[in-house]
């Protein structure tokens, strides 16, 4: 199993990036995916989600109307567009799937897979 986060590079605020985690290994059209991020010295925390499918999303509030997640099956692949980009969003971010057998969720522990993480930093 492979999670491939890639997409994170420095930018300033009000800048947009696309964070991409290419897939491999598990049957990604079955899997909810998400995505997290972690500054030092905090717990890592959720940033948004995606359904099987992808007809269903949620967000942190504080991405909420800024950040959009999507997928593409065909491409086993799980993005994150990230607009009006601030300082407070620097923080290396990782992919996650959540297994069909793991009820849909925004906590860790119901996400088996996990990516290496991208790093995001947006200067004031």
């Amino acid at each position: 199993v492979q999670l491939q986060a890639s997409g994170g590079g420095l930018v300033q605020a009000g800048d947009s990036l696309r964070l991409s985690c290419a897939t491999s290994g598990f049957t990604f059209s079955t899997y909810a995916m998400a995505w997290f991020r972690q500054t030092p010295g905090k717990e890592r925390e959720f940033v948004a989600t995606i359904s099987w499918g992808g007809g269903s999303q949620y967000y942190a509030e504080s991405v909420k109307g800024r950040f959009t997640i999507s997928r593409d099956n065909a491409k086993n692949t799980v993005y994150l567009q990230m607009n009006s980009l601030k300082p407070e969003d620097t923080a290396v971010y990782y992919c996650a799937a959540n297994p069909p057998s793991t009820n849909w969720g925004i906590t860790e522990s119901k996400y088996t897979y996990w990516g290496q993480g991208t790093l995001v930093t947006v200067s004031s």
